[in-house]
């Protein structure tokens, strides 16, 4: 949603710098750069963030760590992969997918 809020304000500044750089005003160039350091920014944070494993890359191991989720009320187990440090955590009695 925030996302969504900036992307939209961005065009919006761009495109107000774009009208008063036609009309000839001279506030042109600074909403023009900044809609356009805005737009690359929220739209450059998409591509930067994204995870770079997925999230059956490799064996997963039981840590032995379990607790009770709050919002669900359900027992969950921590699993964790050594070939990217990720952890998981898995609702006991579902399948995990832990090779043995």
């Amino acid at each position: 949603m925030l996302r969504l809020a900036l992307l939209g304000f961005a065009v919006l500044l761009t495109g107000a710098g774009i009208f008063c750089r036609m009309r000839g005003e001279p506030a042109a160039f600074p909403l023009t750069s900044w809609g356009l350091i805005l737009l690359i920014a929220v739209l450059a944070e998409r591509w930067r963030y994204t995870r770079k494993h997925k999230a059956d890359d490799g064996p997963w191991q039981e840590t032995g760590e379990r607790f009770v989720d709050p919002e669900s009320g359900r027992l969950m187990s921590v699993q964790y992969s050594p070939s990217s440090g990720e952890r998981r955590y898995v609702a006991v009695g579902e399948d995990s997918g832990i090779a043995p």
